[in-house]
């Protein structure tokens, strides 16, 4: 069984500098992801701009660059693996973590593959930081399981010609919900809420409500999808139950951690924040040997922890294992 200092659960910006950071100090690391490196940014829609510059997604002091004020998507994916190769991260990509056992200084890290074959590793340390996109939040609704429903926007061509309806009135929906239209789809969006959101970018906001306006994207707020069928879908609105013809939706509800696994390896929620309870000086879990990183320190929270700030947890982790691993061997 191979041995490490530290086992890194998420092979995301975050993951990559927490790895980063335990090298420098002399210890030795591997990362574990399900899907590839960084795979959360290869799950964005292709044509994604982030909302930020450059510096603020940069790790390990390599310098990202970008040929315009904001990077895309493709930017910093070979930013990413090129910061990867730099530092000759030990990665293992499309290897699940199934669960891991031990305790603080001697944890044993179960996986297995995506051919289907178990993996064991010894580690010190472990450290999550598994992010939260992979889990979309449900509808709860019958139909959801139909193939026409998507939790994840990627580009707009194949719905060419389609009714489509988008759930939601945050960033993604709006970006989404535009794309389509400007694509040829028949675009319908739902939303619980008013209007909408008032945390969409200020170049966004302005644009859907014109389209929305117009007529050319339709709305429904106030109201909620109730069935999903093959080729309609049934909403709940301010006038009543309404049935619209479909042949794809949307469901762009948000993404959140995953609370099971974590809870299955003794760490839980803050009763009073949704918050997974941490030290907050070292980012320990309440299990001793156990670090989080990244956006699931934020809980149900997610708009709070981003790149820009999640990046910095992997130097306040490692400062934090070198200390007790030199204490430790003392």
């Amino acid at each position: 069984m191979e041995q490490f200092d530290v086992a890194v659960v998420g092979a995301g910006p975050t993951g990559l500098a927490c790895a980063i950071e335990v090298q420098n100090r002399g210890f030795s690391a591997v990362l574990f992801d399900k899907g590839c490196v960084v795979n959360s940014i290869y799950q964005y829609p292709i044509n994604l701009v982030f909302f930020t510059t450059p510096e603020l997604l940069e790790i390990g002091d390599i310098p990202m660059t970008s040929l315009n004020e904001k990077p895309g998507r493709t930017e910093a994916l070979k930013y990413y693996r090129r910061v990867a190769d730099h530092y000759k991260l030990n990665v293992h990509q499309y290897e699940r973590v199934l669960n891991f056992t031990g305790q603080d200084g001697n944890f044993i890290v179960h996986t297995e593959d995506r051919r289907g074959e178990r993996g064991c590793y010894g580690a010190k340390k472990i450290i999550l930081a598994t992010g939260y996109y992979d889990i979309p939040n449900k509808l709860n609704v019958p139909g959801e399981e139909l193939h026409k429903v998507i939790h994840y926007y990627r580009e707009a061509h194949p719905y060419y010609d389609q009714d489509v309806l988008v759930v939601g009135a945050k960033n993604s929906a709006c970006i989404g919900a535009l794309e389509l239209f400007w694509t040829g789809a028949r675009v319908m969006l739902v939303h619980r809420g008013p209007g909408i959101s008032k945390s969409v970018k200020y170049w966004i906001k302005p644009n859907i409500e014109n389209r929305i306006k117009n007529g050319e994207i339709g709305a429904y707020f106030r109201s909620t999808v109730v069935a999903i069928h093959p080729r309609e879908v049934v909403l709940n609105t301010p006038e009543g139950e309404v049935m619209l013809k479909n042949d794809f939706v949307f469901a762009m509800t948000g993404y959140r951690p995953d609370f099971e696994f974590m809870a299955e390896h003794g760490i839980h929620l803050d009763a009073a924040t949704s918050k997974p309870i941490t030290n907050p000086e070292t980012l320990e879990s309440e299990r001793p040997g156990v670090y989080l990183a990244g956006v699931i320190v934020a809980g149900t929270h997610t708009n709070e922890i981003f790149i820009e700030n999640g990046r910095f947890h992997g130097k306040v982790i490692a400062e934090a294992i070198q200390k007790s691993l030199r204490m430790a061997a003392a």
